[in-house]
């Protein structure tokens, strides 16, 4: 598994302990990076992930629940509304990302970290999100979006 990968997995679980606690506590990261040994370039991927959705999460929770359909952000699986907003982050605010790789990441993680139709229902999201966000983003061939 590639650097990106772990890091986009430690930056959903990080969110997902911070979701399920209501808050961040202070000491709260470096708890989290005790219990979750990475690499150096892994964690400062994950933390520069962690970051962008905590400072843009308002704006990220908007445009994920704009597309969700007779559902509420609060009534969506916590792995689920955090994949999403991890790929969201990224498809807003890393433009150096091909959005078919990040799609491809967060059904992967979702379906690796979720259940049932997880990954089914976040790849439904984030196309719709995609296609509003990168419609002019040139196609890429998929043996191409390797990343790592």
């Amino acid at each position: 598994m590639g650097k990106r990968r772990e890091g986009r997995e430690a930056a959903i679980q990080f969110l997902f302990a911070r979701d399920m606690q209501g808050s961040e506590k202070p000491a709260e990261p470096e708890v989290f990076w005790t219990l979750h040994s990475a690499k150096a370039s892994t964690r400062a991927f994950a933390e520069s992930l962690i970051n962008g959705v905590l400072q843009h999460q308002p704006d990220i929770d908007a445009r994920i629940a704009e597309l969700l359909q007779n559902f509420r952000m609060e009534r969506l699986a916590a792995v689920d509304r955090n994949v999403l907003r991890v790929a969201t982050y990224e498809l807003l605010h890393c433009p150096d990302v091909p959005a078919p790789v990040i799609l491809n990441e967060a059904i992967d993680i979702a379906k690796a970290l979720s259940a049932g139709e997880s990954g089914s229902f976040v790849n439904g999201v984030l196309d719709k999100l995609a296609r509003t966000l990168r419609n002019n983003e040139p196609k890429r061939p998929v043996e191409t979006l390797s990343e790592d």
